[in-house]
């Protein structure tokens, strides 16, 4: 069985450990880089994106952390994850992994009064389309995507779920919903 870690600083972790482990894989929470060293993924989950870029460097993790995602290790940001995981971030200055090529701009569609839900279509798979239920919190947009990223799902013609290679980034909150298809195409990513 799999193991999935979940950055547990901050943010939305008990909804993700869910719904892993409702996909037929073993959630544990990542605090220290002892527990990342356990893991087959790591998830960086929704919540404040400062606040968790802070956590990784007090917590020592930061640099551990760009080492494993540039060896290979399979990761999943949703939301905040995806603002940590972006080499830039518009009108931000803060603490990021600047991993993956993309550009986003923070908090984009508003405030959290201005959170709602929609449907988008998913392209997870060659020549597939499928409707999924997506949750936007305080989202961020993603302005910019490299040439070596996919993209695999649309709101308004702008990305929202996107891929470089052991990179996936969500800029909703699919653990939000009891849809587990992100979480299981994840999965398979982790193989």
């Amino acid at each position: 069985m799999k193991t999935i870690g979940i950055l547990a600083l901050q943010g939305d972790i008990e909804k993700h450990a869910r719904i892993i482990e409702k996909a037929g894989a073993q959630s544990i929470p990542v605090k220290t880089k002892a527990r990342l060293e356990q893991v087959d993924g790591l998830i960086i989950p929704g919540g404040e994106s400062t606040t968790i870029g802070k956590l990784l460097v007090r917590f020592s993790l930061m640099e551990a952390l760009k080492v494993k995602i540039h060896n290979g290790l399979p990761v999943f940001g949703t939301c905040a994850g995806t603002i940590l995981l972006a080499k830039e971030i518009k009108a931000g200055n803060q603490v990021k992994l600047g991993i993956m090529n993309i550009t986003v701009s923070r908090n984009a569609y508003g405030p959290q009064i201005e959170s709602f839900e929609t449907d988008i279509i998913l392209s997870l798979y060659k020549d597939t389309t499928e409707q999924f239920r997506a949750v936007f919190i305080r989202a961020p947009i993603i302005t910019r995507i490299g040439k070596k990223c996919e993209v695999l799902a649309l709101f308004e013609n702008r990305p929202v779920l996107v891929r470089e290679k052991n990179i996936l980034t969500a800029t909703f909150h699919p653990e939000l919903t009891d849809d587990m298809r992100i979480h299981r195409y994840f999965l398979e990513m982790v193989g």
